[in-house]
């Protein structure tokens, strides 16, 4: 009895991963989805399609290491703050020690040519391949045809006729597959990763520019609230003072989230007989007269009955 191909597929969970892996899946190969997630996205969408697809799902957490590289990217953003090359090389390199570790045979993506313009030009795909110490063993089963084979289809691993020639950032291709072969709802494309969302991106943007030592629970705070920065008066800032962050809650489920990402050294004010917002304030300076008068002034715009008595 002949052995069973095994392919690790990163898979988020969107509709080029699921093709990615149904058009394996058509070649009887045993197929394994890898997501990662972060302070950035998680792995929800990954986890309901592969149930659907009745693959195993390995989830690895990288968060501090992917923290490192938006803040410092190889390659660059995006639009936003998505290092998008920067962060498709470390999840390969860790899916090479992976397939290294547990003998898979390959490692494949939903990645589709020309589809996305820094990190998915025939440039990328290459440079993606040789620095994840990947080559030859990398498909890309979307637009494999478009690209030169590898060293599993050169050894019959894979067929190459089964495989695809989709390029371009037209999805007219991939959803006319979803509906052969009856694939039901899907993401938009990079619908869950925050750091391509705008409002988010300007957020973390201006966090790293006055915090460059901000670390995962400053990141996760982003997600919550309204964002304000206290700056210090003229002698506090002489002394060497530094901004402090304020973050208002804007509803129940928020006080009580922004509650429980409070870590010691914050200065927490919530109301006391009356309705309103869970203020935090952080910084190493955080008992200012500045942050304090602008979390008084916070406290009376956002607490509706408070605001009416005054």
């Amino acid at each position: 009895m002949p052995r069973k191909i095994k392919g690790l597929a990163l898979f988020s969970g969107g509709l080029d991963s699921i093709l990615a892996v149904k058009i394996l899946q058509k070649q009887r190969i045993e197929v394994t989805g890898l997501v990662f997630v972060s302070y950035f996205f998680d792995s929800q969408l990954a986890d309901k399609a592969a149930k659907k697809l009745k693959i195993k799902l390995k989830i690895v957490d990288f968060s501090e290491e992917h923290l490192g590289i938006v803040k410092k990217p190889k390659y660059g953003y995006g639009r936003t703050m998505n290092p998008c090359l920067d962060c498709r090389l470390l999840m390969l390199k860790k899916a090479k020690q992976i397939m290294r570790r547990e003998k898979f045979d390959f490692v494949a993506t939903g990645e589709v040519l020309g589809e996305r313009p820094m990190s998915q030009n025939k440039r990328s795909l290459e440079l993606i391949e040789k620095e994840s110490g990947l080559k030859g063993y990398l498909l890309r089963p979307l637009s494999a045809k478009l690209l030169g084979p590898t060293l599993i289809e050169k050894k019959g691993l894979v067929k190459r006729n089964k495989l695809l020639d989709i390029s371009g950032r037209s999805r007219k291709r991939q959803m006319a597959l979803a509906k052969k072969w009856r694939i039901g709802e899907y993401p938009s494309p990079a619908g869950g990763c925050l750091l391509t969302d705008p409002q988010f991106g300007q957020r973390l943007k201006e966090l790293l520019a006055k915090w460059p030592q901000a670390q995962g629970n400053d990141v996760r705070l982003l997600k919550l609230g309204r964002h304000f920065w206290a700056k210090p008066g003229t002698e506090q800032a002489r002394i060497g003072a530094r901004d402090n962050k304020i973050i208002v809650g804007r509803n129940q489920e928020e006080n009580k989230e922004i509650r429980e990402l409070s870590q010691k050294g914050d200065l927490l004010i919530e109301p006391k007989d009356f309705s309103g917002p869970t203020i935090l304030i952080r910084g190493k300076d955080k008992l200012l007269k500045e942050s304090l008068v602008k979390a008084k002034e916070l406290m009376i715009k956002y607490s509706p009955k408070l605001k009416s008595k005054l």
